[in-house]
């Protein structure tokens, strides 16, 4: 399978819908069509998968994990070494990877090359690395002269429901681990960034991933839906909006499913006193501003001391003021547009509730006029009251919420004062004392003078954030279970 583009009308016409090992073509199906969000034209047309579809890639990624010879049999080393030839392909395949991520959602190129084109290959690396160097058995003596083999097996088959705003780095989050246990599982992309998914069916394909291990459905949320509660599905890992998350929650809680859940975020950005805001600034953009906002993680709780605040808040200001706004496939940009013109309303919806809450615009606010696309100004509010609604819901676009404190102690009182907890940020020059705060934030993750996921390192979030853990070797974990012999 090879990407074509029509000269006719510049659209990328082809089927990422794979299953057992193969493209299939549906002429005749429903068509899903992907704009780009920079430019609002169509880009590209995908047939959609329907319920036959789904059936068809449970029924197949089963096949290939009952087999006797199946994936999940392999030895370690088999499955490490097949999961290197996906990093080589994914890694051939990278900036095309990148360049298809950005026209669909709006990611800037810059930020599309370093996420969605390198970090799936360097997790596939990791895993392989991890089966590598550990063992799925382990003896463990008794309390009398009897003990216990404890053996980690494979779930089963996998249902992976992922969102558009980086769909290949989370799409790998869940995907690698689980092939690492030796699952066979079933995606289903988002329905606003499915190009790229063609080109993940292209890499399995030509790493010789067997046939029915990964299978990818393009759909709406009817697929994501019957995958659920699917009877063929062993267990379902999603990321995307706390509302779902929870409906699907209940839903497998029902069958006794298990879940992994990674959902939204409000995290803050703890700017303690000694803090140097030069030194940290492209940390501090990347923190709260990543991917324009669209960014589950993203600091957009800053939290100032009163003794600072106004150096806090012109430095903010002139953060998001100097952004470069632009098409999301020039190298330059630094904020593309948001990913539709729906999502678009509900930020300026937020932006207007901001206004209205009495909260102080310090810039932004509006759209700029750098082209058609679904853009929106990168915002800064200031004499923001930690209960506003923009400091309490989830608005995942470029709108950052400045909030005042008084001493430390308030400070984690506030960044705690949220139903969320996913991710967070300590600004300082002594990291000790950063160390000191960062241990009393309610949150799954938090970063001491930047924030980045680490591959080794467990990756989710508490409260209204999810459950379960991705990355690291808990990550790996989620996807087996234990199974007891007593000896």
């Amino acid at each position: 399978m090879s990407l074509e583009t029509s000269l006719a009308d510049g659209q990328i016409r082809y089927n990422p819908l794979f299953i057992d090992g193969s493209v299939h073509s549906r002429p005749d199906a429903e068509t899903i069509t992907i704009s780009s969000a920079s430019t609002t034209q169509i880009i590209g047309r995908v047939a959609a998968a329907t319920i036959n579809d789904a059936d068809a890639a449970v029924a197949a990624a089963r096949r290939a994990f009952d087999a006797p010879s199946g994936w999940a049999h392999w030895q370690p080393q088999e499955r490490a070494a097949a999961l290197r030839r996906l990093a080589d392909q994914l890694t051939a395949r990278s900036s095309e990877t990148a360049r298809l991520v950005s026209a669909q959602n709006g990611m800037p190129y810059s930020t599309a090359v370093a996420f969605e084109g390198n970090v799936p290959a360097g997790i596939l690396q990791y895993y392989a690395a991890l089966i590598e160097g550990s063992t799925t058995e382990e003896t463990r003596a008794g309390a009398t002269d009897r003990s216990t083999l404890v053996h980690r097996k494979p779930l089963g088959v996998i249902a992976l429901i992922l969102p558009w705003n980086f769909p290949q780095t989370l799409t790998f989050f869940k995907l690698a681990p689980a092939l690492a246990a030796g699952n066979t599982v079933v995606i289903k992309p988002s329905s606003e960034t499915l190009l790229d998914s063609g080109l993940l069916a292209e890499a399995i394909m030509a790493a010789g991933i067997p046939a029915g291990v990964i299978n990818i459905l393009p759909g709406g949320d009817d697929i994501g839906s019957y995958l659920v509660t699917h009877p063929g599905v062993d267990k379902v890992s999603f990321t995307g909006s706390t509302t779902v998350g929870r409906e699907i929650a209940s839903r497998a809680g029902s069958l006794l499913r298990p879940v992994t859940l990674e959902l939204g975020g409000k995290s803050a950005a703890i700017i303690l006193g000694d803090a140097d805001l030069e030194t940290h600034a492209e940390a501090m953009f990347t923190a709260s501003l990543l991917n324009n906002g669209q960014t589950c993680f993203a600091s957009t709780r800053i939290l100032a001391p009163r003794r600072r605040y106004n150096e806090v808040v012109e430095f903010y200001g002139q953060l998001a003021a100097k952004a470069v706004i632009g098409d999301a496939l020039n190298p330059a940009t630094q904020i593309g547009p948001m990913v539709s013109e729906a999502h678009r309303r509900n930020v300026e919806g937020y932006i207007a509730l901001g206004r209205a809450e009495g909260a102080r615009l310090v810039t932004g606010g509006g759209r700029p006029d750098v082209g058609p696309g679904w853009f929106v100004e990168p915002t800064v509010f200031a004499d923001v009251d930690n209960s506003a609604v923009i400091a309490q819901e989830e608005i995942f676009g470029p709108v950052l919420a400045l909030i005042p404190y008084g001493d430390e102690a308030e400070a984690v009182r506030l960044a705690n004062d949220s139903s969320y907890g996913l991710g967070g940020t300590v600004w300082s020059s002594d990291q000790e004392h950063a160390l000191r705060v960062a241990r009393q934030i309610q949150t799954g993750t938090i970063g001491i003078n930047h924030y980045l996921p680490a591959p080794d390192a467990p990756y989710g979030g508490v409260k209204n954030s999810g459950m379960g853990r991705e990355l690291g070797p808990e990550g790996l974990a989620q996807y087996q279970e234990l199974h007891s012999i007593y000896l």
